[in-house]
């Protein structure tokens, strides 16, 4: 005779987590609200492919205004820094070191990311002091097609009518007392 068991906890938040993540079909961050002029972690969640073309490189347009930009290497992948985006408070001298994209390429054909797997690619950045959203390009380039995910909103219009939105930060005021590097 066959018992029924419910199912474990971590059961149960597996299966919450696919009901209620809509990011399996976009870029999403895996934190999308921060505190302005703070040091954030941003984590782009990747689900999917060019349809069934595998990703072989993913490029992140760091938003004019997040300085001190620095990527998360993955084994696999090479990294390359792009310099030289400007900064609204800096000096010129500045503004040529800040980081305007983050490119991670698959070095062989057996590190690119299968269609049917998913990943991540991180970087950490110090935030601009205003609030509200930041919007975050992304390219993901596959072994066949290419997926811009650079749309953003207009005013009035919310992000579920975009086909390829942007990866949204919503900042909310700085918290008193953060520290920063």
């Amino acid at each position: 005779m066959k018992i029924f068991t419910f199912p474990t906890p971590m059961a149960w938040a597996v299966l919450a987590w696919f009901l209620t993540t809509p990011a399996l079909a976009h870029v999403t961050l895996e934190h999308p609200v921060a505190h302005a002029s703070s040091r954030y972690k941003a984590t782009f969640k990747i689900g999917h492919g060019c349809g069934l073309s595998p990703t072989r490189q993913f490029v992140v347009h760091v938003p004019a205004g997040v300085t001190h930009a620095k990527p998360m290497p993955k084994p696999g992948w090479q990294l390359s820094i792009t310099r030289g985006q400007a900064v609204p408070e800096g000096s010129a001298a500045r503004a040529n070191q800040e980081v305007s994209h983050i490119t991670w390429t698959a070095q062989t054909t057996a590190d690119y990311l299968a269609d049917e797997h998913y990943d991540e690619f991180s970087l950490v950045g110090k935030l601009p002091g205003q609030a509200g959203p930041l919007y975050w390009p992304i390219s993901q380039i596959c072994t066949s097609g290419r997926l811009d995910w650079h749309q953003t909103p207009v005013p009035g219009q919310g992000p579920q009518a975009l086909k390829t939105p942007a990866p949204a930060l919503e900042f909310i005021p700085g918290a008193s007392g953060t520290h920063s590097h």
